[in-house]
């Protein structure tokens, strides 16, 4: 995985730097967001990777297929990730793209998984908490895990906050060995 995102960083680094010149930063990560959408499906995978079909067909084929959904930008980037075999890398350029978004924003993205669901006023109260804590703006995913028993464990980017009772008795464990 780590392989992936160290690929893909030039690519998601070079379409972050052109969507902020250009001001259509919106407009790119929808454009990445269908692509990786396009490409997570395993028989298009099959389909695009199979070296019997020409590379220009392949394009044509994607092309074809995001017709109206691409400005000229983001079908030349589409052109480029074809003819260097490096489809397999959209959905990291995708994600690596929206994490250098949200950084510009002054934002984070952050996957909340908790043992229960909250009530609304619970989650206002805790992205609160989280904002403060990380001082950005926070935009929450939340999903039930009951395997956590309890509490929260929070993906922020880079940074893991672990609040489930799974990590405590885990770490726990770890001491005592």
């Amino acid at each position: 995985m780590s392989e992936l995102a160290t690929m893909a960083r030039p690519y998601a680094a070079a379409a972050f730097k052109r969507a902020k010149e250009t001001k259509s930063t919106d407009k790119w990560s929808e454009g990445l967001a269908f692509m990786s959408a396009l490409l997570s499906d395993k028989n298009m995978l099959a389909l695009v990777g199979n070296p019997k079909i020409s590379k220009d067909k392949v394009c044509g084929f994607l092309l074809e297929l995001c017709e109206g959904k691409l400005d000229g930008e983001s079908t030349n980037f589409l052109k480029l990730l074809v003819q260097n075999n490096r489809l397999t890398l959209l959905p990291s350029i995708a994600n690596l793209f929206e994490g250098y978004k949200s950084d510009d924003e002054g934002s984070v993205n952050v996957e909340v998984f908790t043992a229960f669901a909250f009530t609304k006023e619970a989650e206002k109260s805790f992205a609160a908490r989280l904002e403060k804590t990380l001082s950005k703006k926070v935009r929450m995913n939340v999903t039930v895990d009951k395997s956590l028993i309890g509490g929260v464990l929070v993906r922020a980017g880079d940074r893991v906050i672990d609040q489930s009772v799974r990590g405590q008795l885990q770490h726990m464990q770890k001491a005592l060995h």
